[in-house]
């Protein structure tokens, strides 16, 4: 397992902090504990990959609430819900609002680290997504104005000579910006342009 992985452990329960971080490192995973929802917020990176464990009811701020907060992150680690017996209906909510899982205290260890191992590999395909966005808006980035517009219209389905209407310009300035914008943003086919356009407004 890649070494930069890590899991964080967030739960009021100091025993049960301290006994899920001896499971990680028994078996190679970096973990860090936080007895509060505000101190793993007070340090969150969200280029850090790993897997969040995350109890419901704590003192001061929720899981919930942590859940709610991270999701105005564009990338955070998969969370996993660990809950007391009555805290199932919030569970439940938690996955409703894009958890990975939730488990019920108390849980079997190979359970939780099958669902560990499902969380990193979820956020390995997360932040390979996320790579590749960043990588589009990079050459989004090197077009000029002229282009990004002629971009748009060409992403729209609009014909050459309806974009040089459109824009006030002769449509062999649209041919010339359009080839551009091909060039600039390494598209092979119109198809490929309107993939990347998309992959932007997810």
């Amino acid at each position: 397992m890649p070494n930069e992985v890590t899991v964080f452990i967030v739960d009021d329960d100091e025993e049960v902090r301290d006994a899920l971080a001896l499971l990680m490192q028994s078996i190679g995973l970096n973990a860090e504990t936080y007895d509060s929802a505000q101190a793993y917020l007070d340090v969150f990176d969200a280029k850090r990959p790993g897997v969040l464990v995350l109890d419901v009811r704590m003192k001061g701020m929720s899981g919930l609430a942590l859940q709610s907060h991270l999701a105005n992150f564009s990338l955070y680690p998969p969370i996993i819900i660990i809950t007391g017996h009555g805290d199932v209906s919030m569970a439940v909510q938690a996955v409703q609002a894009g958890a990975l899982d939730f488990l019920e205290k108390p849980f079997k260890e190979q359970v939780l680290l099958e669902s560990i191992y499902r969380g990193i590999e979820k956020d390995a395909e997360q932040r390979g997504e996320a790579s590749k966005v960043a990588e589009i808006q990079l050459r989004i980035d090197r077009l000029t104005s002229r282009e990004k517009e002629v971009m748009e219209e060409v992403v729209a389905g609009k014909r050459n000579k309806v974009i040089a209407y459109d824009l006030g310009i002769s449509q062999s300035t649209v041919e010339a910006h359009r080839a551009k914008v091909m060039e600039k943003m390494e598209a092979k086919s119109l198809s490929d342009l309107m993939r990347m356009s998309f992959s932007l407004k997810k």
